[in-house]
């Protein structure tokens, strides 16, 4: 009990409660790369990626990030134990309102749709930066990870993403961050306008009813 009252506070005085991030690109457009120039987790965001807990999971239990490893009945058991983690990660930092990044490929319109009406609902603001490559660099990169895909899965995985943009852009309007991240693009300056862009939307107070009085309610009971 004492430590989910600290995190509630913690929450509070949080100077990115309240607000979501949703992070989209397709195999090989370095979102982690964009979220180190970013400096998310320095803004007070939370990073909530099953990718991180999964690839230790595998570490631990002496596997590797080969395809094999992954599909083997051990490896989609730490899969499943990855993303129960990374559930009950995302619930916590909602339960005391705190910044979140939401990592994902942006390929399934309807689940971040969903995800961004629930967040509405609990009064947080929701902006996406939206991480863009050509197919090519998509590839290339793609081939040098070492959880790589076959390239017929990165073409199809890039073209469902690439199809959604125009989705994004209704969802999120004015709060889409597109960073091209394309090998001869200058992502150092685009992710510095990303960065200060999020920064002063980070420290604003919530902006809605729902927000401020929860915000209120949790003073008091201090």
């Amino acid at each position: 009990m004492l430590r989910f009252k600290t995190f509630i506070n913690e929450g509070v005085n949080d100077p990115s409660i309240f607000k979501a991030v949703f992070l989209a690109g397709g195999p090989g457009a370095g979102k982690s790369f964009v979220v180190g120039k970013t400096a998310l987790p320095a803004l007070g965001f939370r990073l909530i990626n099953s990718d991180e807990a999964f690839e230790a999971g595998l570490k631990r239990a002496g596997l590797t990030t080969s395809p094999e490893d992954i599909a083997s009945a051990q490896g989609q058991a730490l899969r499943a134990k990855a993303k129960a983690l990374t559930g009950k990660k995302l619930g916590l930092a909602l339960q005391g309102r705190m910044g979140i990044v939401i990592d994902g490929t942006g390929k399934d319109y309807a689940k971040i749709k969903k995800q961004v009406d629930m967040l509405r609902e609990l009064g947080y603001a929701v902006k996406m930066v939206f991480v863009n490559t050509d197919l090519e660099t998509a590839m290339d990169r793609n081939r040098n990870r070492n959880r790589s895909l076959p390239d017929a899965k990165v073409e199809e995985m890039w073209k469902d993403v690439q199809k959604n943009i125009g989705k994004f852009q209704g969802l999120f309007r004015n709060r889409l961050i597109i960073v091209d991240n394309s090998r001869d693009s200058d992502v150092d300056v685009a992710a510095l306008e990303a960065y200060k862009d999020i920064k002063t939307w980070a420290a604003k107070p919530p902006e809605n009813k729902i927000a401020a009085k929860w915000i209120k309610s949790q003073r008091e009971q201090k």
